[in-house]
């Protein structure tokens, strides 16, 4: 590793891992639609059953939708307060 320095590869590391945190988002993405999709099909099947077909789909995409925000505060918090170049420097190396 000549010409790149220890902070430079850490922070390229850090944007790296940061990047398949974000990953992350792609599952809660497709459930998501296929869970509209889903109650959209069943509430024409039984308009009758609207509200309850409503609520159970809302609380799962809810569900869902956590793994991807913890993706994204997981990200953030690699890019942004770098708590590996922190720990790096704390080492004195």
């Amino acid at each position: 590793m000549q010409g790149i320095t220890s902070e430079a590869f850490i922070l390229g590391c850090s944007a790296i891992g940061a990047g398949l945190a974000m990953i992350a988002g792609i599952g809660p993405g497709i459930g998501q639609g296929n869970a509209a999709g889903q109650g959209a099909a069943a509430v024409g099947r039984q308009p009758e059953a609207k509200g309850d077909i409503t609520q159970t789909m809302l609380l799962g995409q809810a569900v869902a939708e956590t793994t991807g925000i913890y993706g994204l505060v997981i990200a953030i918090i690699l890019l942004f307060v770098r708590p590996l170049l922190t720990a790096y420097i704390n080492l004195g190396l």
